[in-house]
């Protein structure tokens, strides 16, 4: 809250209405006590606090032929007309086989993660060396389909195929926004609804939260089109 302070002042003349969740013990971290906090702590706190995010595995196929497979949590929807995902990536500063990848051949997949995948899936996210490949340090399954270029994840029930569209470096970071267009797309008949709604937790799809820690999903129900004159509605 810019101009203000935490927590907020109090009234005097009256006892103040307080929600249940003030009333918890909390930690507060501002500048410039934030900085000097131990890095690791930091970055592990920081990453789980921005809440669950997607885990996906996105394969690539060097020029040359060499495959690669890693697990990403920063992938964000950027539109569907074009269908845009961007993927964030780390800064350039060592050796990005994924990113190198895509950077030499423009095409890339994405691929969800099944929650019995789990194990073989965090795995992924250790550093190889760039002759080796992850699926089979994972013990993951490569998979070629439909002639596309960059190899798929086997075990992966819900799959898209990518290409390269733009790439920006962010000044306050050094991180990495790589934009993909989405060629196309597989999901199981049985999770796809007759509106278009792809319902992941039905294919027992993982996400993640922070750096290391894996969940389940379930799902709590869907509303209709939120509308100012309306109560939310189940559909």
């Amino acid at each position: 809250m810019t101009g203000s302070t935490w927590p907020p002042a109090r009234e005097t003349t009256r006892a103040p209405t307080l929600h249940p969740s003030l009333l918890m013990r909390y930690f507060y971290f501002q500048n410039p006590e934030w900085e000097q906090l131990d890095r690791r702590w930091r970055a592990t706190f920081v990453n789980s606090l921005s809440g669950f995010k997607s885990a996906a595995l996105i394969g690539t196929r060097s020029s040359k032929g060499q495959e690669n497979v890693s697990i990403f949590s920063q992938i964000v929807h950027l539109g569907a007309a074009p269908a845009l995902l961007g993927i964030v990536f780390r800064p350039d500063s060592v050796e990005r086989h994924t990113l190198s990848n895509l950077r030499d051949t423009g095409k890339a997949t994405l691929n969800l993660i099944p929650t019995e995948q789990a194990a073989a899936a965090h795995q992924t996210s250790a550093r190889y060396a760039a002759d080796s490949s992850e699926f089979k340090c994972a013990g993951l399954t490569s998979a070629y389909i439909n002639g596309f270029e960059a190899p798929f994840v086997g075990e992966s029930p819900v799959r898209a195929a990518l290409s390269l569209a733009e790439e920006h470096t962010l000044s306050i970071n050094g991180t990495i926004l790589v934009i993909c267009k989405l060629l196309w797309a597989g999901v199981p008949e049985e999770i796809l609804h007759a509106d278009g709604y792809v319902d992941l937790g039905g294919a027992g799809i993982l996400t993640t939260n922070g750096l290391d820690a894996y969940h389940s999903t379930k799902l709590l129900g869907r509303y209709a089109y939120a509308k100012a004159d309306q109560s939310p509605r189940l559909l």
